[in-house]
């Protein structure tokens, strides 16, 4: 109990609190039909949509997706992170107050945030098969790859990713971030794609052959 509320635990007892907040609006939410990972994930898509052309923005959906943000809701991969750091946290300040003294707040934050990516990039890789984000089904990037899609946010071409609209083999809709491949005239908004490759953050697409219709 000391650990808890010492003033060196204080960054990872307040992410422990806004954790348990977090699950408890979450469950709220569900009882009364209300999902807060929902709003999160829609208001973050729309926000992200309409920053895409700013480079600093790219980035930061870029490292999103990295840790998986587009597999499981971003409500989950921050209850995830929350969680991670405020263990991490506490089980640094509890290994130096066994071995020396505690550490400051500042370097145990920095050492759990550090310690705390990875923790949250395999928990959400293994989150997505359980918690997927589109309905029922999670699906992998390579299992849209040759599907049609509908291009939502563009044009597409091979700078900043747009976004398109892709209907997966269970029927759900997903709106990865997609750019188009080497050599191909950017393909307008409303505009039917191939997906041919998934190239680190975002799909490689080409204008669909007019015979090719979605699967």
């Amino acid at each position: 109990m000391d650990l808890l509320l010492a003033p060196e635990a204080r960054p990872f007892a307040v992410a422990a609190l806004i954790l348990i907040g977090l699950v408890g609006i979450e469950l709220v939410g569900l009882l009364v039909g209300l999902s807060l990972s929902q709003w999160v994930d829609h208001s973050f898509d729309h926000a992200a949509d309409h920053s895409a052309d700013h480079d600093g923005d790219s980035h930061f959906t870029g490292a999103l997706d990295w840790l998986n943000a587009g597999r499981v809701p971003l409500m989950v991969l921050l209850m995830l992170a929350l969680g991670a750091f405020a263990a991490l946290g506490f089980a640094l300040e509890a290994v130096a107050r066994a071995v020396s003294m505690p550490l400051p707040a500042l370097a145990a934050s920095v050492l759990a945030v550090l310690a705390a990516v990875p923790v949250v990039r395999g928990g959400s890789r293994v989150l997505s098969r359980i918690v997927p984000r589109d309905e029922t089904y999670a699906v992998e990037p390579a299992d849209l790859v040759g599907r049609t899609a509908e291009v939502t946010m563009g044009p597409l071409d091979a700078g900043i990713p747009g976004r398109v609209k892709v209907r997966d083999a269970h029927g759900n809709w997903h709106f990865p971030r997609a750019r188009g491949a080497a050599g191909q005239a950017p393909m307008a908004i409303g505009s039917t794609v191939l997906l041919v490759e998934w190239k680190g953050t975002a799909f490689l697409a080409i204008p669909a052959p007019s015979d090719l219709t979605d699967r």
